[in-house]
Parts: structure tokens; C-alpha cells; sequence
């Protein structure tokens, strides 16, 4: 009887050689599913960015838009942009109604998911109702029926407010037309279609935080705000982090709800925001609406920086 030997060596060639090699098709198999999504998304945003990117550099007016030839001028549309004083207003308007939203749709937001989160399951169902509601409505939609709350002649808002006072002084009024009173209103449309966004992923949010770290919280003196700010609030805080950040890139890009009011009353040079400025800008100039885009995006990469930086380190650790 013959007996064999195998060395240490011998194994791990016996062991490689018999190891199921992966199909190549396998491989490509998640490539593969990916193609046609990465295909349109090339074809429906890649295609629009680079034509953008390259009318930026280009003189692009009127004349090229009839079908002359266009002449590049490399970055002379980014230095006429930003030497721009209307650009800086337009800007300090978009930053500062931006500042607005986020503070209002957070704040209502916050607290309507604390709501829900307290009520019973009726009132909760019912808030979730009116909340979906305001969220379903398209926004020209929306616009348009709060365009009819404050029509100068036949607006809700007006009839209420000479029948609270009792005199005719509101009969007439424009909300409109002043630019502070317009952006009121625009603050009231948006945040009340906004809203929603944040109360549901707020809520969510609260249904994972811990019944027995509150009860350990109330059960040491804590009260409902020390409980929030002290509990609660570290739980959210990726939460509010995201939604936050989501709410101001949102909110800066706003097109629809200026645009519409605009039509019901609004002064466009008084009132236009990076988004209606820039279609604004486009129809007699595409090199200038181009350059104003790719500073708009760069300015919203500046504000989601942090939360990238933030993202990359909490899945480092």
C-alpha cells in the first residue's frame, strides 16, 4: 500500500484550482443594469450641462439665437456677471428669501411632527391628510389660488380685512406690486407647500428615538423642552441636517411660484430670483444666463459642503 504525502504547497494549488472562478458576464451583470438609467440621465442632464458650459464662454444673443454664428469670448460673460449689480441684487434677494424659508419651514415643520407625534391616531390621520394635500397640489396650481386670496379687486384677503376694520382702506390693494409684500406672500406659498417635506422625515425621525431614554429623562426631572433640546434633538440631528441642506438647495433654485406670481402682479426686475432671473437673462442672452447658472451651482455646492465633509467622516468611523 502506497501512502502520498501532500505538502502545505500542494494544497493551496489544489485549493485555487478547484476555487469557482466568477463569470465574466457576472461581472458586468450590475454595469450592465446600470447602462440604460446612465444613458438617459447623459442624454436628459449631461447633454443640457456641457451646451450650458459651452454657451457660458460663447457670446450667445439674439443674433446667435437667429442663427449667427457664435463667438467665443472665453470668461468675459462670469466677469461681466459678476461685476453685475443687478446679479448681487438678484443674489441678495435669493440668499435672503432663502434664509426665510428654511427658518419658516423648519421651524413649522418641527413642530407640526411633534404634534403628530403627541395626538391620537385620528387628529394624526387627519393632519397627514391636509399636510398631503398641500404637498400634492401642483405649485402654478397653488399660486394660482393664493393669487386669488390677494386679487386687488376681488381678493379674499382684502374683503377680510375692510370687513375686520369696517372701512373701505383695503379696497383696491395691491399685494403685489410692492416687493416686500410679494415676497410675503411667496413666503406664505412656499412654506406652506414645503412644509409637509419636513413634518413627515421630522416625524419619522421621532417614531425611532428610544420610549425608554425618555422615560429615563422624565424619571431624572427633565421637562418636555430639556427633554427635546437634551433627547430628542441628537437623535434628529442627521435628520434635520439633510433636510435642511435639501430645503435651502430648493430654495434658492425656487422658479415656478416667482414665476407665476410675477404674471398675477409682480415687478420682475424688483422681484426676480436666480432662477427667473436667469430665464429671464436666457431669452436675449444664453452666454450670460449660462455663466449666472454655473455660479448658481457652485454657490449651492459651497452651502452642501459641509454636509458631504460631515457624510464622508460619519462612515469613516
Amino acid at each position: 500500500m502506497t501512502h502520498t504525502v501532500s505538502s502545505p504547497r500542494a494544497d493551496t494549488l489544489l485549493r485555487r484550482h478547484k476555487k469557482p472562478r466568477r463569470k465574466p458576464l457576472l461581472r458586468l451583470t450590475p454595469w450592465l443594469m446600470l447602462a440604460p438609467a446612465t444613458a438617459v440621465l447623459l442624454v436628459m442632464t449631461g447633454y443640457p450641462l456641457i451646451r450650458m458650459a459651452i454657451n457660458s464662454f460663447q457670446e450667445y444673443g439674439k443674433a446667435q439665437i437667429f442663427g449667427a454664428p457664435p463667438e467665443w469670448v472665453g470668461l468675459k460673460n462670469y466677469t461681466d456677471t459678476l461685476t453685475d449689480p443687478t446679479f448681487w441684487a438678484v443674489a441678495g434677494r435669493s440668499f435672503a428669501l432663502m434664509a426665510v424659508l428654511v427658518i419658516a419651514t423648519m421651524g413649522l415643520g418641527i413642530l407640526i411632527a411633534l404634534l403628530m407625534n403627541k395626538v391620537g391616531t385620528f387628529f394624526r390621520l387627519l393632519i397627514s391628510i391636509g399636510l398631503l394635500l398641500a404637498w400634492a397640489m401642483p405649485p402654478v396650481s397653488s399660486v394660482i389660488v393664493w393669487g386669488w386670496i390677494v386679487d386687488t379687486k376681488y381678493g379674499l384677503l382684502n374683503w377680510t380685512l375692510n370687513t375686520i376694520t369696517g372701512t373701505d382702506n383695503w379696497s383696491g390693494h395691491s399685494w403685489l406690486i410692492d416687493p416686500l409684500s410679494f415676497f410675503a406672500v411667496l413666503v406664505v406659498i412656499i412654506t406652506w407647500m414645503s412644509v409637509p417635506f419636513v413634518a413627515f422625515t421630522v416625524y419619522a425621525g421621532l417614531t425611532q428615538v428610544p420610549e425608554e431614554v425618555l422615560e429615563a429623562a422624565q424619571l431624572d426631572g427633565a421637562g418636555g423642552i430639556k427633554r427635546f433640546f437634551l433627547v430628542v434633538l441628537p437623535y434628529l440631528k442627521s435628520i434635520l441636517l439633510v433636510t435642511a441642506v435639501l430645503q435651502m438647495i430648493w430654495d434658492l433654485r425656487v422658479f415656478t411660484q416667482v414665476y407665476t406670481l410675477q404674471g398675477l402682479g409682480g415687478i420682475s426686475s424688483q422681484t426676480d430670483v436666480f432662477g427667473t432671473y436667469i430665464f429671464h437673462l436666457g431669452s436675449s442672452n444664453l452666454g450670460g444666463a449660462g455663466a449666472v447658472s454655473f455660479i448658481m451651482v457652485a454657490m449651492m455646492l459651497a452651502i452642501s459642503i459641509y454636509y458631504v465633509r460631515k457624510t464622508v467622516k460619519d462612515e469613516e468611523i
